[in-house]
This record gives structure tokens, C-alpha cells and sequence, in this order.
């Protein structure tokens, strides 16, 4: 029984890195945007919608940067 568990852990084990690692491939693929005031940007809708239309697009805008706030801990 214990042999099983420990195949188990190392299933469990290797999971987690496996996800820890991929996770750590798409972030370093993530270019950063700079964004300055009056500047137009499109915002792209990333909710999941059922039954869209063909012709419907995601992106709405143009909108313009009024305000550059930064986050917490900067």
C-alpha cells in the first residue's frame, strides 16, 4: 500500500512542476504594453459569450488613456 502512495506523490509531484513549468514559458511569452496618456487603445473582450454572432468582434474602442495608475507595491 505504501509503494502506491508513493507512486501516487510522485505522480502529484511531477504534475506540479509540469504545470510550474509551462506556466513560467507562457509568462516569459507575454510582451508588456506601455500605455501614456491620450493615447487610443482597443480593449479586447476575454469573457467566454455564447452564440456570437459571425461578423460580432471582441475589441471595442477606441478608447483614450486619460490616467496612468500603478499597482500596489510599485
Amino acid at each position: 500500500m505504501s509503494e502506491l502512495e508513493e507512486i501516487r506523490r510522485e505522480a502529484y509531484e511531477n504534475a506540479h512542476l509540469s504545470k510550474e513549468r509551462a506556466k513560467n514559458f507562457h509568462d516569459h511569452q507575454i510582451n508588456r504594453k506601455d500605455f501614456f496618456p491620450k493615447q487610443k487603445v482597443l480593449l479586447y473582450d476575454s469573457q467566454f459569450h455564447l452564440f456570437l454572432g459571425k461578423l460580432m468582434t471582441r475589441w471595442t474602442g477606441p478608447f483614450v488613456i486619460v490616467k496612468m495608475l500603478l499597482p500596489r507595491g510599485c
